[in-house]
């Protein structure tokens, strides 16, 4: 009988105690979250400019693929979505059928009130003052309230820029779940967080209502069983590029539930995998303008 490394169920994130909760009975449930944004282009300087939304009309064909299966998406939407008919009125058009969910994804470069430099550091949501984090946030419940007649129940930072002020601000304007987290990576040298005490599941954080369902990463290979153990040998001597070397002979894969770029028989034994292991919750995510 394989015995699986335990993972924490305990982890801590700017100075919040995540707690991962009991899974529910029952059989697996699977989240399909979409970073529903502007087109731009990621290796080019972050601009306020890079508005155009014309890859929303596109999200149809996700849906012919995912109503059948009774899945309803959670359009993660920013503010030039949730500010232009070109984005919002196709969703809503979903929304209005019963066959999505819709939420909230800030990038603070798109985002007014505009106070702070356009740089990667402030692209993080997160890293920004508390009053400016709020600022945006609030003007973007706003907006969303305008244009899809709804308030946002589900959040994302952009960037996966969780800071230490974030779930409180949002729990303050009425989000429920957050998805701002990619367990298992770690963000610093771009400015970014450190998220690799968390894993998949679904987490309390403090005293904060908003629940913290981390987006799915996980392990795929004959070593997968014991992810945890071998991230802490991988952390302890990256130098030695272990992790590089275990990919490439297929024993230790990090692998995250997303079809951008990974090949389907990879999802679905990182998927198997994790359900073996325990996780009755899965987050798949991919980017609207893949589409």
């Amino acid at each position: 009988m394989t015995r699986f490394a335990p993972e924490p169920t305990v982890a801590n994130l700017f100075g919040v105690e995540y707690r991962r909760l009991r899974e529910p009975p029952g059989p697996p449930r699977l989240y399909v979250v979409v970073d529903t944004e502007e087109e731009f282009d990621w290796s080019a300087p972050f601009s306020r400019r890079e508005t155009r939304v014309s890859n929303i009309a596109a999200q149809e064909r996700a849906q012919s693929v995912l109503e059948p299966y009774g899945v309803r998406p959670v359009y993660l939407v920013d503010y030039p979505v949730a500010t232009q008919p070109e984005g919002y009125e196709p969703l809503r058009a979903i929304h209005a059928r019963g066959a999505c969910e819709i939420g909230a994804h800030l990038h603070p470069w798109t985002n007014p009130p505009f106070a702070e430099a356009v740089n990667e550091r402030n692209s993080f949501p997160g890293n920004l003052e508390a009053r400016i984090e709020e600022a945006k946030l609030a003007r973007f419940v706003e907006a969303i309230q305008r244009g899809f007649r709804l308030r946002p129940l589900y959040y994302k930072a952009g960037r996966y820029g969780i800071g230490p002020n974030t779930l409180r601000l949002a729990a303050r304007h009425g989000i429920q779940v957050d998805f701002s987290v990619m367990p298992g990576v770690d963000l610093r040298a771009q400015g970014g967080p450190d998220l690799r005490g968390l894993s998949a599941g679904t987490y309390e954080a403090g005293e904060h209502p908003v629940r913290s369902v981390p987006m799915t990463r996980g392990h795929t290979g004959p070593l997968a069983a014991f992810g945890p153990a071998v991230n802490r040998v991988l952390d302890a001597a990256p130098a030695l590029r272990l992790c590089g070397a275990l990919a490439r002979v297929g024993l230790f894969r990090s692998v995250a539930l997303t079809p951008e770029g990974v090949p389907t028989r990879e999802l679905l034994r990182l998927a198997s995998g994790m359900v073996r292991r325990g996780h009755k919750t899965l987050v798949m995510h991919y980017h609207s303008p893949s589409l």
